[in-house]
């Protein structure tokens, strides 16, 4: 957690976990270093192939339309 505005506590967005719908890592240049989304994914047990595809991504998806209905 971290004071946002206002005198607020913020819980940080696990922001690593957004990936495009390729399984491919497009927002890993917005991290402090070029691997660190790739080793905090890594981290929680996802491969990651080539510095930038998920492997098995059609099993790790989560899809709002099928899982909140």
């Amino acid at each position: 957690l971290h004071g946002g505005g206002g005198g607020k506590v913020v819980a940080p967005v696990p922001a690593h976990r957004v990936i495009n719908r390729l399984g491919q890592l497009t927002g890993r240049h917005h991290f402090p270093t070029p691997t660190a989304m790739q080793e905090r994914l890594e981290a929680e047990g996802v491969r990651v192939e080539g510095g930038d595809t998920v492997v098995d991504f059609d099993q790790l998806f989560w899809d709002p339309g099928k899982e909140l209905v």
